[in-house]
């Protein structure tokens, strides 16, 4: 079909540590049990642009011509500490080169003994900004909640480049009996040309959104590496390193996001980011798995941790 409409050229930039938490809560906490894949996501972006823009039948003239990825992350060598830590982002920075997302990355500094992001979002407004003035996009697709990138949103508004905002609320209980909660600022809903409440759309029944909405995920037929898991099959286990610690036992009941492994007089609990060779999606009762026994900082009970499933 030939057309005269001009190609509307669409930048999609990531908050990185957002997005990491966004997806992990679809992987662990929502029903669905499964990661957002960047190539579903891209293709959403293409298909509600299009939509949004009038021109749902030359979905081929919407193009994503520009797509980067900010965040913090350890050096390497404190990476190499973590096992397999370097191997899972090496994997993921393998599925973000193939659906052609650049990647920026800061060192994670050290404050009041935490390791925390310091600059990031800073970066991806100048970087965002310096791009869409050069390159003059028609939409930019922020993921990110802060209300930082609000002046982002205004320089690009006066450059009359339209802005989309992907918006994830929801909360929940965490395995302490805390609530846990995510919301995009209201201020950076309102500066948006495009507000779009995801977690609105992918809870929806309608056939349309349903399948747009299907297709953001990851089939959990596809966990394997090179695939938008962003975990991959196991590498090789690392538990029969005879170090001076190391439990070996099974995994004793699985609940949402957490479970408990078998290790006398009490069993021990653990968190899903503690698992290092596999997803905890794909544990089942009775695994046998390597761990050590470390601290819950809040209430001083013992945990597993540096948890290892054994082929």
């Amino acid at each position: 079909m030939s057309s005269n409409l001009p190609l509307t050229k669409i930048a999609v930039f990531y908050d990185g540590n957002y997005f990491y938490h966004v997806s992990n809560y679809y992987n662990y906490v929502h029903e669905r049990k499964c990661r957002i894949s960047i190539k579903g996501l891209h293709n959403f972006i293409r298909h509600k642009v299009a939509e949004l823009e009038g021109q749902a039948l030359e979905l081929r003239l919407c193009q994503i011509v520009d797509a980067h990825y900010f965040r913090g992350r350890l050096s390497a060598s404190e990476a190499s500490n973590k096992v397999n830590q370097l191997y899972y982002e090496r994997v993921f920075e393998d599925i973000l080169m193939s659906e052609g997302v650049t990647t920026h990355y800061l060192p994670l500094r050290t404050f009041s003994g935490r390791k925390t992001e310091k600059g990031v979002d800073v970066w991806l407004a100048l970087e965002a900004f310096e791009l869409a003035f050069y390159k003059r996009f028609d939409v930019v697709v922020l993921i990110a909640s802060d209300g930082d990138y609000v002046p982002l949103i205004r320089k690009l508004n006066s450059l009359g480049i339209r802005v989309m905002v992907l918006a994830w609320d929801f909360e929940f209980i965490d395995d302490f009996g805390n609530n846990r909660a995510t919301r995009t600022s209201q201020d950076l809903l309102e500066e948006a040309v495009y507000p779009l409440a995801m977690h609105e759309l992918i809870d929806s029944r309608t056939a349309q959104d349903s399948f747009l909405a299907d297709s953001l995920f990851v089939p959990r037929s596809a966990r394997e590496p090179g695939n938008d898991s962003g975990s991959g099959h196991n590498p090789p286990a690392t538990a029969g390193k005879k170090e001076n610690g190391v439990k070996t036992s099974t995994i004793l009941s699985l609940k949402e996001g957490y479970g408990f492994i078998q290790y006398p007089p009490n069993n021990l609990f653990f968190h899903y980011s503690e698992l290092e060779n596999a997803d905890f999606n794909d544990l089942l009762i009775g695994d046998r798995v390597t761990f050590r026994v470390g601290k819950n900082e809040e209430t001083g009970q013992d945990i597993a941790t540096e948890i290892n499933l054994l082929e």
